[in-house]
């Protein structure tokens, strides 16, 4: 059931009656910048989306909206309560796990893969209440078909946002040397993986971002360096 924005009755009541009903579920759709918003977090609403352009005012604009959504089985008491609603209304930010592979030789090994121009080290995005180094290791796995244990983190850097992606934290681990049994070992996953390709120092900026490009000459220059803080691939 949706009820109207603002309820007449208050969302408290609103939402009481409409389970006493027996809905199984209560919505609500409001427009992004109203701070009627902090009523349904008391009430126990968590935010499930922001639409875009989807409230229509009495005089036909329109603009962003939130919807807010409760069911009859959510906690209504208790300390989780607030953490749950407070977990669907705060930003969220991706967490990307790489790790920079060499040969014997200082070669990088960078992926070539089907969604984009720029090759990448390899890695990915860390799935939900994955630890990022957990998630590392599983998309090398899956990318290149090899299991190895990360142990060195070489920096972790804060990405802007970038061609419609919003901001994101990625961690570039140490992924060793790959010695010549291990890259005759190398199965590529099917699907993403177009080619794997070993790229000598001076050649990697060539096929990477900017950011990134950035990013792995400052690393290969500091092989000895702490872990350190990036931001926007530069060094802080």
């Amino acid at each position: 059931m949706r009820l109207p924005w603002p309820p007449p009755d208050g969302v408290g009541a609103a939402t009481a009656a409409a389970f006493a009903a027996g809905a199984r579920r209560v919505e609500v759709l409001l427009p992004a910048a109203d701070p009627g918003r902090r009523e349904l977090h008391l009430a126990g609403f968590r935010r499930e989306g922001r639409l875009r352009q989807a409230y229509v005012h009495p005089d036909g604009t329109c603009c962003d909206a939130y919807l807010y959504a409760r069911l009859a089985t959510d906690p209504v008491d208790g300390p989780e309560v607030f953490s749950l609603v407070m977990n669907s209304v705060l930003p969220r930010t991706r967490t990307i796990g790489h790790a920079m592979c060499r040969d014997e030789s200082g070669r990088v090994l960078l992926l070539e893969v089907t969604y984009k121009a720029d090759w990448e080290l390899p890695g990915g995005v860390v799935e939900p209440h994955e630890p990022p180094r957990a998630g590392c290791e599983r998309e090398i796995r899956e990318e290149i078909g090899l299991s190895v244990r990360l142990e060195r983190l070489r920096c972790v850097d804060w990405l802007p946002p970038v061609l419609g992606w919003d901001d994101a934290v990625e961690l570039v681990f140490d992924g060793g040397v790959l010695d010549e049994g291990a890259r005759a070992a190398m199965v590529l996953g099917e699907g993403e993986v177009v080619a794997a390709h070993w790229v000598a120092p001076d050649d990697v900026a060539a096929h990477v971002t900017p950011l990134a490009a950035r990013r792995l000459a400052w690393l290969l220059d500091h092989p000895d360096a702490p872990t350190t803080l990036f931001e926007d691939g530069r060094p802080r």
